[in-house]
């Protein structure tokens, strides 16, 4: 089984904001499998579908995005799972261009809390990862405040593109592995200078 953590805050009030789009990209693969992902289960709300050769966990943390770690270390438990290869974490990237992706299969946190908060929870930097660019157009005064601040209706066509890409990737990650989805989606994304 493999476990697909996205990161965000719940809320109707951070629904449709860049720090929710962790969230949103779950919810874009369980619309595409035609799951919910509504079961309240170890401090998230969590979904199953069958994507290539995986069963998947689709999870969204209800701890709030600071305390994310809390939650992925009892589905990790759980389930019996390794992060190192069972777990795919995805969040939005403030020092990524808007609409950019970015994969990993390790790294800090970056300054991150959610993040953070799994690789203190897991005592490791290993699990793959998933960044979604968020980086506005402008430098901004207050990274937070931007990133908990509703999308823009300029930004909706861009943030369903990146949702749909975040879904692409993680379905090339299960059914051909993670360094073919490397090559395929962490090149420069040119249509995210638009």
């Amino acid at each position: 089984m493999k476990l697909i953590v996205g990161l965000g805050n719940p809320g109707i009030e951070y629904q449709f904001t860049p720090h929710n789009l962790g969230f949103l990209a779950v919810d874009r693969i369980a619309e595409r499998y035609q799951v919910q992902v509504n079961n309240r289960h170890c401090r998230a709300l969590t979904g199953k579908v069958v994507i290539g050769p995986e069963t998947v966990l689709l999870a969204k943390p209800e701890t709030y995005m600071n305390l994310s770690g809390l939650a992925v270390r009892e589905l990790i438990a759980e389930y019996e799972l390794q992060s190192e290869r069972d777990l795919i974490v995805i969040w939005d990237e403030l020092d990524l261009p808007f609409g950019a992706i970015r994969i990993r299969q390790r790294g800090s946190s970056a300054g991150h809390q959610g993040v953070e908060s799994i690789i203190g929870a897991l005592g490791t930097q290993e699990f793959l990862r998933l960044r979604l660019g968020v980086a506005p157009e402008r430098k901004v005064p207050d990274g937070a405040r931007y990133v908990l601040s509703q999308f823009r209706k300029s930004q909706l066509a861009a943030v369903d593109k990146l949702l749909d890409t975040a879904a692409d990737a993680v379905e090339v990650v299960l059914k051909e592995g993670a360094a073919a989805a490397m090559n395929r989606f962490n090149r420069k994304d040119e249509s995210a200078e638009d």
